[in-house]
């Protein structure tokens, strides 16, 4: 798929935004793609920014709700797989052994650091068009299948204001077999929502949807 956009996959830059650090950690020779998905987590939030807010006549915290979502880490794996970017991947044979080419951590990390590139070689109308085409469709096709994972959800917005979301176990009950875990979430102390279940990991994710219900209510 990336045949389309016309980009020159032996440029430098381009080689680096699919380089792990496990692979130059092994051959002790070039740098990975850490200081360029910085670059690129910007320019991705400033063309979403710009798309919604001139495209949408929607309030602000409508519109940070949806970037939230589309740039979450579900969200920009699922980008990397539909544009093959696992195929690109450079690993050290460690993180190749260990599953690496398919970790989501990762997949999401390389699809900003390839925009970054992308812009740094091309300017911003290339890397517009990318995002475009992948994001912003996302987007305006309300493309949900990715938004389950209301913990990164909330992380996004809640570190626009450089903040970080707290889950802690208030409560739990039942037989040591069969027990229930209610946690609460919180921002800065103060608990934004609530959740209960089977297992502590999805009490926190209903913990998480339960805080964005209620922002997205305030809204």
């Amino acid at each position: 798929m990336l045949e389309k956009y016309n980009i020159d996959l032996n440029n430098e830059l381009i080689v680096r935004a699919f380089t792990h650090s496990s692979y130059v950690n092994e051959k002790k020779e070039g740098e990975d793609y850490e200081r360029l998905e910085f670059l690129g987590d910007k320019v991705l939030d400033f063309v979403i920014s710009e798309y919604l807010y001139t495209s949408e006549h929607l309030k602000e915290g409508e519109m940070t709700k949806i970037r939230a979502s589309y740039v979450c880490e579900n969200a920009l794996f699922e980008y990397s797989k539909k544009l093959g970017f696992s195929n690109y991947l450079r690993l050290g044979k460690g993180e190749e052994a260990n599953g690496g080419r398919e970790r989501k951590a990762i997949l999401a990390d390389v699809f900003e650091a390839f925009l970054a590139a992308v812009y740094l070689i091309y300017g911003l109308t290339k890397a517009k068009e990318i995002i475009y085409d992948i994001v912003v469709k996302a987007i305006e096709n309300k493309e949900d299948y990715f938004l389950n994972d209301y913990k990164s959800i909330l992380q996004e917005l809640v570190q626009t204001d450089k903040l970080g979301a707290v889950y802690e176990v208030v409560d739990e009950s039942g037989p040591a077999h069969n027990r229930t875990f209610k946690v609460v979430v919180k921002v800065n102390d103060i608990i934004l929502g609530e959740g209960v279940s089977k297992s502590k990991k999805e009490a926190e994710q209903e913990a998480a949807k339960d805080a964005l219900s209620k922002q997205a209510k305030l809204i």
